[in-house]
């Protein structure tokens, strides 16, 4: 692994990182906790004149044609502004999914209006009381006539509110993993949107499908290649989760960092007591090296190498990070860390958040563990 930046990294990133300054400011994004819609029109239009939301998208289809890397740059910088923007799930898993197995068609219609922003997809695929694996997929697909009935619930459906179509799991088979994924607009007759409210305050809904018709022609891919599909695109989706952590949690540390050199108490600035600035070496070792672990994961996606260990190891250890270093981050601001007015309890909440989403700690545990026990390595291996 080359761990040196070209001349163009550091362009997206000073790039990504002026768009957020200018349009996901702190104001932005306490603005829209709990919206409706959830994302900021502004940055999310600034992202697709610049190609940045088509970035994984190929050329022909009005992207970018770029790799991992790049995209782990720009979801970096993302992931330090909180930037309110459905980037991972409408261009990296819905574009993702399309990409590998749309149709002609499918891949026509809908990846040049995802890459310029017209469009805007999201999964639908986590159900109430159940996992991440393929056993949790209980929403039924059933045959009728040239199409099919969806008929069940979805939890946890980032932006479906303002999504143009749902890239919706269900079940059409007794098989485990007999699953396939559907295009639904969510203004369809019988989807009915619930909004709920998580730790982080994004906008998130239940949905409740009641015999909604979708054609056959809306499926993505061939009968029953739904979840194998669906397990492809998630790797990506958990190397650009981790990156999203590793940018916010290096924020959050910059933001203690700057409180413990002004903050006075008994005489001295925080940052002159051991024991505090040894908790932020500490974090910063731990954002460092997972880091390091989520662009060694990128690179070796964008090289086209395994990351089936990599990818879920990225996320695990820098989900860990970002929840331990905003959690330092909190005691080292002290009560007032925890008020509304204070920034930190932002990077606090989402930090916590992104861990459980996309992969919680005990999938990615498993995940890890399986790897590492049919290949008979260690984790260094």
């Amino acid at each position: 692994m080359d761990l040196d930046f070209t001349e163009e990294h550091g362009i997206l990133r000073d790039m990504v990182r002026a768009l957020c300054t200018e349009h996901a400011t702190v104001e932005v994004v306490r603005a829209f906790e709990n919206d409706a819609r959830g994302y900021a029109e502004g940055l999310w239009k600034q992202l697709g004149e610049q190609g940045l939301i088509g970035i994984l998208i190929p050329e022909a289809f009005g992207g970018g044609g770029q790799t991992l890397l790049e995209a782990a740059i720009l979801h970096e910088e993302l992931g330090r502004a909180l930037a309110p923007a459905p980037h991972l799930e409408s261009a990296v898993l819905a574009a993702g999914a399309l990409v590998r197995a749309g149709s002609a068609e499918q891949k026509k219609t809908w990846l040049p209006r995802i890459a310029s922003g017209d469009a805007i997809l999201t999964p639908a695929w986590l159900e109430p009381r159940s996992s991440f694996a393929a056993k949790g997929v209980r929403l039924s697909a059933t045959p009728d006539g040239d199409g099919f009935l969806l008929s069940g619930t979805k939890m946890h459906v980032t932006f479906a509110r303002a999504a143009t179509r749902l890239v919706v799991l269900a079940r059409t088979g007794p098989g485990e993993t007999d699953i396939d994924l559907f295009l639904v607009d969510p203004q369809a007759a019988g989807v009915t949107l619930s909004q709920r409210h998580n730790l982080g305050s994004q906008s998130t809904y239940r949905v409740d499908f009641e015999r909604v018709r979708v054609s056959a022609k809306d499926r993505i891919g061939a009968a029953g290649s739904g979840w194998k599909t669906w397990q492809d695109v998630m790797l990506d989706g958990c190397v650009l989760a981790a990156a999203q952590a590793a940018g916010g949690a290096r924020r959050a540390l910059e933001m203690t960092v700057e409180y413990a050199k002004t903050r006075q108490q008994f005489g001295k600035v925080l940052g002159a007591f051991q024991a505090i600035s040894h908790y932020l070496a500490d974090a910063a070792t731990q954002i460092e090296g997972g880091t390091t672990l989520v662009y060694e994961a990128a690179w070796t996606r964008s090289v086209g190498k395994d990351v089936s260990r990599l990818a879920p190891l990225s996320k695990l250890f820098m989900g860990h990070a970002y929840r331990d270093a905003t959690a330092t981050c909190q005691q080292i601001w002290g009560g007032v860390g925890f008020t509304i007015e204070y920034d930190i309890q932002l990077y606090f909440r989402r930090a916590k958040q992104l861990q459980m989403s996309w992969w919680d700690e005990r999938e990615l545990s498993e995940r890890v563990a399986e790897v590492v026990l049919d290949r008979g390595v260690g984790i260094a291996g």
